[in-house]
């Protein structure tokens, strides 16, 4: 009787149970196996918990309270639990000018994310589109990312199982007049931050504002979605994650407080240490001070005497008028910075083509009338700029009639310009996506892919290296006066010696396009480049992107999508409407059938680019395997293939140009 009488009780009362209420004002004398568990990097530094290592090149730490939060009485529940949280916490870059990082408060039902990588992401989330787990967190982003529609790099996000944030708004808060006051995450300053989180009408409200300003009425940022229960699981972790790459970002947690029974307890704001950028101000004594005006003196003397000599030499290498004698190893044309700017106008914005990651490309039209884009690319400094043109003269050597052509340079300091081919009808998804005056037929379509395909085969097995391009998508396919497709962005490359794997310093590629074993290791393949390449060929097949969320849930993934109703027998209801009739149904089906294949999850088992190529062209004959698609089968990890065909990906050639854009 008693028994049953402590059941009936833990179901009407089990938050009283299972309270979690805590607070921390410091993180004096913890150790990891009490009062807070940390991961990798995160450690204890005197009264604060930092997640980074600065002398790791590649860091991420994550710090969470060791019980579990109640969120669901039980795994069907559809009563959620509310809590609310405080905390302090400071981001300090080295470099103010580097790229930032941030921190992450996260709900989570592991303190180890599936396929998390270990230098982005604030250390949460893979890089590819699938769900990593049921995982909540509230990101304080110090970075932008236009790739995840970052609206600057000083915001707060809400995450729910992806790195692309539902909501965003810029950091700051709202003064007692209603004002909107912004506040700046990355100069050190320590921030509070709260967090109230409502279970019954699911509701997420975030505040900040710096330590002394009282906590404002207004949140900075609210999101009201029953969706969010999905994200939830009965019982989860609560805590912080950071990450980082070579730049050195000190992201700190100061205090912490937490209640699931009601608001969580106030934190005490004074003596917490500051933390400011470095500086070589110090106080001096006036003896000091007289020493350092007289020694500016004579060294303003000095400069003044050689200014004329200093001044004509900054002016050479400023119009780039000198050649040194190394760079007369590289590739023939060689292109005077005066001769670019008058060819585009001076750079003007009316010559402007568009923008990326490197910076930016004009178009230009030379003394002989001849058009060219311009690629001004941005080299962080002068240290490894030699090696770094070595790498793009390699790159200039290939020749391929499907491939984007680099016709010459033109260095000015540490910033080179690239001159490339001009493409007059730009990239394949303006034809594709951005609702065209003329559609392109289904042939047109083909017939690009097969451009690809043989501008992509011959980067593979071309040429006496292999590149791997490593970016493919329909926005760096560009499409010339006849709408052939030729592949670009492949300009700026890594050469491996002899007997090196592949590596690099971060995983490079577009979400949607990117083969999942990158998720995990970001030495890529030519398999990858396959899985890329299958990508394509089903949005052009499709006419839809990889991730479009606007669809229903079961769609919003194209190649899942594609891969379920070929699974059903109903492939072909994938296949744009707008070019419906247009194709052979046969034809059609062996086109999406080839996707997939390329989309295959393992990468030994997707096809190399010459089986592609050949199948493409209709040479059944030309070493392509009978069962290549013939074979395809639905089981639990995807489609697989009817036998162990092809190269081992895994094994990297012995001499590898890796591309990026």
């Amino acid at each position: 009787m008693s028994a049953l009488l402590f059941l009936i009780i833990l179901q009407l009362f089990p938050s009283s149970i299972f309270a979690l209420d805590f607070l921390f004002n410091s993180f004096n004398g913890f150790s990891n196996d009490t009062n807070i568990t940390l991961i990798n990097d995160a450690r204890f530094d005197f009264s604060v918990v930092r997640l980074t290592n600065d002398s790791n090149q590649f860091s991420f730490g994550r710090a969470f309270y060791p019980t579990k939060i109640t969120m669901k009485p039980s795994s069907n529940s559809t009563t959620i639990s509310s809590f609310s949280t405080s905390f302090v916490f400071s981001v300090l870059p080295e470099i103010a000018s580097s790229p930032g990082f941030g921190i992450a408060f996260v709900l989570s039902n592991t303190t180890s994310p599936p396929g998390a990588l270990a230098s982005q992401y604030f250390g949460l989330f893979s890089n590819s589109s699938a769900t990593v787990a049921p995982l909540l967190a509230i990101e304080f982003d110090t970075g932008q990312n236009p790739e995840f529609n970052d609206p600057d790099d000083n915001h707060i996000g809400i995450d729910l199982n992806n790195i692309e944030s539902k909501v965003t708004t810029s950091a700051g808060y709202y003064n007692s007049s209603g004002g909107f006051v912004p506040i700046r995450m990355r100069n050190g300053e320590n921030i509070r931050a709260w967090i109230e989180f409502d279970g019954t009408n699911l509701e997420i409200n975030v505040t900040i504002a710096p330590i002394g300003v009282s906590r404002p009425s207004r949140p900075t940022l609210s999101y009201k979605n029953p969706d969010i229960a999905d994200y939830l699981s009965s019982e989860m972790f609560v805590g912080f994650s950071a990450s980082k790459t070579e730049w050195i970002e000190a992201q700190r947690v100061l205090a912490w407080s937490l209640s699931d029974t009601g608001t969580a307890r106030e934190i005490n704001n004074t003596n917490f240490p500051v933390f400011e950028p470095v500086s070589s101000s110090s106080s001096l004594s006036s003896g000091a001070i007289a020493g350092i005006i007289l020694g500016c003196v004579v060294f303003l003397v000095i400069c003044a005497s050689g200014f004329y000599w200093w001044w004509r030499k900054n002016r050479l290498e400023e119009e780039d008028d000198e050649i040194e004698d190394w760079e007369l190893e590289y590739w023939p044309h060689r292109f005077s910075y005066e001769e670019l700017s008058q060819a585009t106008n001076g750079f003007s914005k009316e010559q402007l083509l568009g923008s990326g990651g490197f910076g930016k490309v004009y178009k230009a039209t030379l003394p002989n009338n001849t058009e060219v884009a311009v690629k001004c690319v941005n080299h962080d400094s002068k240290q490894g700029l030699r090696e770094f043109m070595a790498e793009i003269s390699s790159m200039g050597r290939l020749q391929h009639k499907n491939l984007v052509q680099l016709r010459g340079w033109c260095r000015k300091r540490n910033e080179l310009m690239l001159v490339y081919d001009y493409m007059p009808n730009g990239s394949l998804n303006r034809w594709i996506f951005d609702k065209p005056t003329e559609l392109l037929g289904w042939d047109q379509r083909r017939r690009i892919l097969i451009d690809v395909a043989e501008g992509l085969n011959y980067l593979h097995h071309g040429w006496d290296q292999v590149v791997i391009h490593r970016d493919i998508k329909s926005s760096n396919i560009l499409l010339d006066s006849d709408k052939r497709g030729r592949l670009g962005d492949f300009g700026l490359a890594k050469l491996y010696q002899h007997g090196e794997i592949p590596n690099t310093t971060r995983v490079v590629g577009t979400l949607g396009y990117l083969a999942p074993e990158l998720a995990t290791i970001a030495a890529p393949t030519s398999a990858s480049d396959v899985y890329s390449f299958g990508v394509v060929v089903l949005e052009v097949a499709c006419g839809r992107k990889p991730i479009d969320m606007s669809c229903p849930e079961e769609e919003a993934v194209l190649i899942d999508w594609v891969r379920d109703l070929y699974g059903n027998g109903k492939a072909l209801e994938a296949v744009d409407q707008r070019i419906k009739g247009d194709y052979n149904e046969k034809e059609m089906e062996m086109i999406l059938k080839l996707g997939l294949a390329c989309c295959h999850p393992q990468p030994h088992r997707r096809p190399t680019m010459k089986e592609v190529g050949a199948l493409l062209v209709g040479e059944e004959a030309a070493a392509t395997p009978a069962d290549l698609l013939s074979g395809l089968a639905r089981d639990e990890s995807g489609i697989t293939d009817g036998g162990d065909r092809g190269g081992d990906f895994s094994e990297a050639p012995p001499q590898v140009l890796l591309s990026h854009n």
